[in-house]
């Protein structure tokens, strides 16, 4: 068992003893935080990364020690910053991964991303993201919640619908291109990213063959508001809050966006590819 993993069951244990003390049942928790019963119960049993946010709002729904509360909100902060592997986290599943990382969208007004390998999660289809857990799935421990992850993801992606946050998405013009599905998946995903280039609060921008690029593409990230950056690597998943980290990765998408093609540009591209998966092979 690895240590981000221990560290995660002490503390759902400590949230759980807290919530017993209070002799409340999860369902009754729940309710008071207005929370679905089974994140108290994802929480509790180390499937879900508790935020500081969500414990101190527990501690408060339990009316525990404040001073208790403050040293289990500094446990959960050092939780989200902790280098995680990719092989435990999808030990516990892709859907908790996935529950893991909807909290943490839930707390941003400002999202922006760079991924150069696939479509980006919030923006994939059903039947695109299927073909993508899967091969998650060949790599990593296998796992049996492949429905499960698809569906938590197509819940996150209503929040592309909430006008008080805005996305920024960048990719390469190559990824509408990588045949990680059948070309007749490939062709729907494209449509979707139409679609998603109309929305008022979205700027999906492409990075065409022919730009000058100004640095290599190396890991996708994500920033979250001005306080955190998501890292992605082959083998860990890094969630970076170090102010210079923030700036780092900030500059990088800036350089991206200065090269990127937007709105109409950004159409022709995917209309492009799509005519192209059209031509009969």
């Amino acid at each position: 068992m690895s240590g981000f993993h221990q560290a995660r069951m002490d503390l759902g244990a400590q949230l759980r003893q807290l919530r017993e003390n209070a002799r409340l049942s999860g369902k009754d928790l729940a309710e008071r935080l207005r929370w679905q019963p089974s994140k108290v119960s994802r929480i509790e049993n180390a499937r879900q990364t508790a935020t500081e946010d969500d414990v101190a709002a527990w501690g408060k729904a339990v009316d525990a020690d404040p001073q208790a509360i403050d040293g289990l909100v500094r446990q959960a902060a050092g939780l989200l910053e902790r280098h995680d592997s990719w092989r435990q986290r999808h030990r516990n599943g892709l859907a908790a991964l996935q529950e893991d990382i909807r909290e943490l969208e839930t707390r941003t007004r400002l999202f922006r991303a760079f991924e150069p390998g696939v479509v980006i999660g919030l923006l994939q289809t059903t039947e695109y993201a299927r073909h993508i857990f899967g091969k998650v799935r060949r790599v990593h421990e296998p796992t049996d919640d492949v429905d499960d992850a698809i569906r938590v993801r197509m819940r996150r992606q209503e929040i592309l619908y909430d006008p008080a946050r805005r996305f920024r998405f960048v990719m390469p013009e190559a990824v509408l291109r990588y045949r990680l599905a059948p070309p007749d998946v490939m062709r729907g995903q494209l449509d979707r990213l139409i679609a998603v280039t109309t929305l008022p609060n979205v700027e999906f921008g492409l990075l065409p063959f022919e730009a000058q690029l100004p640095s290599a593409l190396m890991n996708s990230f994500w920033i979250y508001d001005d306080c955190m950056v998501g890292v992605a690597t082959r083998t860990r998943d890094l969630l970076l809050r170090d102010a210079a980290d923030v700036a780092f990765y900030a500059q990088a998408f800036e350089e991206f966006c200065e090269v990127a093609a937007f709105r109409d540009d950004a159409r022709a591209l995917i209309v492009r590819a799509l005519d192209d998966y059209a031509r009969p092979r």
